[in-house]
């Protein structure tokens, strides 16, 4: 019991003192400053070749989206579930231990090439990730948590921040183990998930991002503006699941492209009702439908 203790106590303050450090120490392999990089570079692009010449440069809840930036990747995933982690990580091991195992690496990648290494854990953890979006929408439990992040009804890159710290813990939670068989690095991991992090910004950007043929791989704005649209398909949960590949939606038939949807309606059936502000949103999917 004590060692659990002693290992939140830490886990806390490390992470809190890595979160302070990150702030204060610029450098190429500081995630703090990469996101607020990416987010200036995407957001520059909006402003210089908006899709939508209509939208204000500080659209609708722009300020809300920035928050919760500051808390899904770093109050939260930083600091609140990552350090919660590091004692589930503590107990899993101790169980692989008990029976004779030293870890859930059941392929390992550590002497296969960088860019192998690279292009495996991004295209798995995509596909995971694609299905953890279809449960978003097909489980009604999860559906009132993701319904936050679908309560955007003007779109720009900040969009791609906003959603209820519960989907962290969900997807994370189902990464893990399939990762952990792989046995990635920190440093691919790093990598693959800043690639990830700028294909999320530009698929929900306020702007035309004309791929040709390998629209048909990767996720773009053109394609990700019908995943939110208030209208889609009757009898369907939900269309174009993709993060950042669209492969999967076209290979399982969960594309829809029906027009350019540069002005389509955006949300869900009662989005005008639903809560405003961090804290309203948060405790909503709490309260039922």
């Amino acid at each position: 019991m004590q060692s659990t203790i002693d290992i939140i106590v830490q886990a806390y303050k490390g992470y809190w003192a890595y979160f302070v450090g990150e702030i204060t120490t610029p450098s190429w392999g500081n995630y703090f400053y990469w996101l607020i990089g990416l987010s200036l570079v995407v957001w520059t692009l909006e402003l210089a070749f908006p899709w939508r010449t209509k939208q204000a440069a500080i659209r609708k809840d722009f300020w809300l989206d920035a928050f919760y930036m500051l808390f899904n990747f770093f109050l939260f995933s930083l600091i609140g579930y990552n350090a919660a982690s590091d004692v589930v990580v503590h107990w899993v091991r101790g169980g692989l231990a008990s029976i004779g195992l030293g870890s859930l690496t059941v392929v390992d990648a550590s002497a296969w090439p960088t860019w192998a290494k690279l292009l495996t854990m991004f295209v798995v953890r995509d596909f995971i990730q694609w299905n953890v979006h279809r449960w978003l929408h097909k489980y009604a439990w999860l559906w009132r948590f993701h319904q936050v992040h679908h309560s955007v009804e003007e779109m720009g890159f900040a969009a791609h921040l906003r959603y209820h710290w519960m989907e962290t813990i969900v997807y994370r939670s189902i990464e893990y183990l399939p990762l952990a068989m792989i046995g990635f690095g920190l440093q691919e991991f790093f990598i693959v998930h800043i690639v990830a992090l700028a294909i999320g910004h530009l698929n929900h950007a306020n702007i035309v991002l004309p791929l040709g043929p390998l629209k048909y791989i990767f996720n773009n704005p053109q394609m990700h503006i019908w995943h939110h649209a208030k209208d889609i398909p009757q009898g369907s949960y939900g269309v174009n699941y993709g993060i950042s590949l669209s492969v999967w939606d076209y290979l399982f038939r969960t594309a829809w492209i029906p027009s350019s949807g540069r002005d389509i309606k955006l949300g869900f059936e009662g989005v005008d009702q639903y809560p405003h502000g961090f804290v309203k949103q948060s405790l909503k999917p709490f309260q039922g439908a």
